[in-house]
């Protein structure tokens, strides 16, 4: 990863939607081995998000979290299943370690993260 990336205007960083999700169903992806298929509420909405976190978590100390969720983005076919928005984690430089971004007090799902 570079040291830093290329500038974006606020206006860009006001186009990210990114909102609070609660997991509520999370289950091994059936045609992949590094894929979690997760069940997210975000208030109104309710969205399959499929993330690259296998190895990193067991899907049943999921269920339960409220994460950090990315949700304008088109959706994406991951393996046969559709993702439909993207959870926010950090890595380290090699991969070998994946923390997802979680809160430290809960909130109302479907809050808006700025």
């Amino acid at each position: 990863m570079p040291e830093t990336s290329e500038n974006i205007t606020f206006d860009d960083f006001l186009k990210l939607d990114l909102r609070v999700g609660t997991i509520k169903e999370a289950q091994l992806h059936p045609r992949a081995d590094r894929l979690i298929v997760l069940q997210v509420d975000l208030g109104e909405l309710q969205r399959q998000i499929i993330a690259g976190i296998r190895g990193h978590y067991e899907p049943e100390e999921l269920v339960g979290k409220q994460i950090a969720v990315l949700l304008n983005l088109p959706p994406r076919n991951m393996r046969g299943l559709e993702s439909q928005g993207m959870l926010l984690a950090a890595s380290t430089a090699d991969n070998s370690s994946v923390v997802l971004l979680t809160l430290d007090k809960e909130i109302a799902p479907g809050s808006g993260i700025s």
